[in-house]
Parts: C-alpha cells; structure tokens; sequence
C-alpha cells in the first residue's frame, strides 16, 4: 500500500501499521464513527504473543497523514487456530460516551439559551468540545433534560426541534453541522469511470400528499387558551397525487414557527431519502489526492439510475481487504436532504423546459442549480 494510504494506530505512544484489513466509518447522521482493523499472521514460533493493546485506550487513527478519527478503544478481539492469529482492534470516536452515556448536568434545565449553548454543556460533562459550524439560533423556551436519557438523545431533541444536526470530526468533537460544510469534491462520480458498483431502492413509501405537524406549549400571561396549547402547521406536496397525510407530534415546547419549519423540513427530507443511493467506488482519495469525505458535495453521473446532478456523501467507510484492494463505500443523497432550516422555494417552483439527462430533475427544488 502507498505511504499516503498507510492506515496507522497511535495509542500509548506507539504506532501500528500493516493492517491487512480496514474499516472506518463516518456519516451525518451518526454522532460517532468508528473502526476496526485487523491483521492475520502465521505462528511465529513457540512464543508467539500480539502486542497488548488495552481497552480503553485512547487511539487517533490516520489514513497517511491525514487524520481521521480521534477516539478510545472499544475491543480487542482475537481468534486464533493451528495455522494463524487473527488480532482485531475496534474503537469509536469520542462522542461515543454521549451516545452511550446519561445526560448528568445538574440542574438539568435551560430557559433562553440558545441551542448551541445547551449543547455545548451537556456534551462538556464527558470533556467532548462542540464546534458551531451552523448559524446561531434563538434562544430556546425550555429545555429540560428527561430522566433516563443518553446526552445525545436530550442533544438530539434540541437539534429536531431547531431543525440542526450533529455528526463529529476527526479530533473526536461534535460538529453541529450544515449541508456541504466539507466542501465540494474536485472529481465527478461517473459510471465507467470510478463507480464500481451501485444501489438504490428509489422508495417512495416515505413520501407523502400532505404533512401536518402539531405540538403544544405552555401558556404565560401574553398567551394562552387555545392559541397556546394547541400549535399547527400543515404544508401540501402535489408531487404525490393521492391522498397520503403524514401527522408528526412535535415534543418538547412548540411554536408555530417551529411547527412550520418541521413540515417544510419533512417534505424536503422524504423526498431527499427516496432519492438516496449506495455506490462503491476504487480508492479513497481524490485525482487531487484529498480524501473523499462525507458532507462533501459531488457531482454523480449515473444514466443506469437516471442521476446527473450534485449529490451530498452524507455516509463514507473507508475498505482495505485482500480481494479488493482499498476501496470507499459511500451514501450519497440530494443536499436539500440535510438542510438544517429549508426554505419553502417548492411552492413557487415553475419547472423550466429542457435538456436533461437526470431522470427525476420533476423533483427538483426551485433553487436547485447544477
């Protein structure tokens, strides 16, 4: 393997390398990625004893120089026969313990601050730093963490709520994050070219005629009765020409404006998941000799499915294996997908007449451009 690709494991001081197999994994919507590397050799003689490496520990781990996780040891797991040993070592990042761990902070309620604000002290009780890569937002009624709950389940409610998502970085912290925010990849994705393989389900079942949202809120002195207690917001899509509604109950404190955004959100995001795909493509960097990265945007040209358009990696794992080299398995799915606060273009959509070679540009957002 190039020394650009070498994947290496630095924990406790030490560096390991020769993996004979790799898989490292990151998506938008996963708050922690993880990997698992393995290698195989025969018995080296009587003594014969891997290196130690503990659970626990922590690991960063780099595709040549380039660092792509920071996280701890999860597992070691190890098998061994008459002939060889086979060692593994498999580990996430760190916002994993926000994943697996309670949301602790005492006093456990916020009122009027903002989302990023809250976010950052429920993840600041595991040492995990936040980094803001969205726009700031408004202050939030109440928020209160619910007995139980993992940090990132009370972190993901905020997020639903304020139309954000989070993922992490590769220095282990959590990223709240916007569409694209990686960049935009230098190469097209092309069938013939470096698209080895290729999947979608094109499934519409998520999609819908109508969507209503409806939620409630405590009333104050200003505001009460009805028009406190009882918020909805409801938004057509005549994309879909049979009656299907969709009824979301919002959580937590709601206002009209939230409510509205939530359905503009579900209608974009249906849409964007039935246009998801899974695509296998040769190597892990770019003709520039970047990483491909998830919440890049690409170009993808596929005429077998009918796409030629710009598409978001909202998924990577990075492969190594014996029979097939390095090789990337991506997701890739519309950026309007991910829009963290969309805007409501559908409804002045008008439909411009032309050569096309996408098979669902009917789909398209009004401001969609190639």
């Amino acid at each position: 393997m190039n020394d650009v690709n070498k994947v290496s494991l630095s924990v406790g001081g030490h560096d390991y390398a020769g993996w004979k197999t790799v898989s490292i994994g990151a998506g938008l919507e996963r708050q922690a990625r993880d990997f698992t590397l393995g290698i195989t050799w025969l018995w080296p003689g009587r003594n014969g004893v891997p290196v130690r490496i503990r659970q626990g520990e922590a690991v960063e781990v780099r595709i040549g120089q380039d660092l792509v996780l920071t996280g701890y040891v999860f597992s070691t797991p190890i098998r061994y026969d008459a002939e060889s040993i086979t060692l593994s070592i498999a580990g996430r990042s760190c916002t994993a313990d926000l994943v697996d761990c309670g949301a602790v902070n005492k006093p456990g309620q916020w009122r009027g601050q903002s989302v990023q604000k809250i976010v950052a002290a429920i993840a600041g009780e595991y040492g995990i730093k936040v980094v803001n890569d969205s726009k700031a937002t408004a202050g939030i009624d109440d928020h209160t963490i619910e007995p139980g709950e993992t940090a990132f389940e009370s972190i993901d409610r905020l997020l639903t709520q304020s139309l954000l998502f989070s993922t992490d970085d590769a220095e282990g912290r959590l990223v709240i994050a916007s569409p694209g925010s990686a960049g935009r990849a230098v190469d097209t994705l092309e069938l013939g070219k470096n698209l080895l393989s290729g999947e979608t389900s094109l499934d519409f079942s998520g999609v819908f005629s109508e969507y209503v949202s409806k939620g409630q809120r405590s009333g104050t002195d200003d505001s009460f009765g009805a028009e406190a207690t009882e918020v909805e917001a409801r938004i057509a899509d005549d994309r879909v020409k049979r009656r299907r509604v969709k009824v979301i109950h919002q959580s937590g404190q709601t206002t009209t404006a939230i409510a509205r955004k939530r359905v503009e959100w579900e209608r974009q995001n249906a849409m964007g998941k039935a246009l998801t795909a899974n695509y296998t493509i040769q190597g892990w960097r770019q003709s520039n000799g970047e990483l491909w990265r998830h919440n890049m945007v690409v170009r993808l040209v596929d005429p077998l499915i009918g796409f030629d358009r710009d598409m978001l990696i909202s998924e990577i794992s990075y492969e190594l294996s014996e029979q097939d080299g390095t090789t990337a398995k991506i997701t890739v799915a519309p950026p309007e997908t991910f829009l963290p606060e969309p805007n409501d273009a559908y409804e002045k959509r008008k439909l411009k007449k032309g050569k096309s070679s996408d098979s669902f540009e009917y789909l398209l957002p009004a401001d969609y451009k190639p």
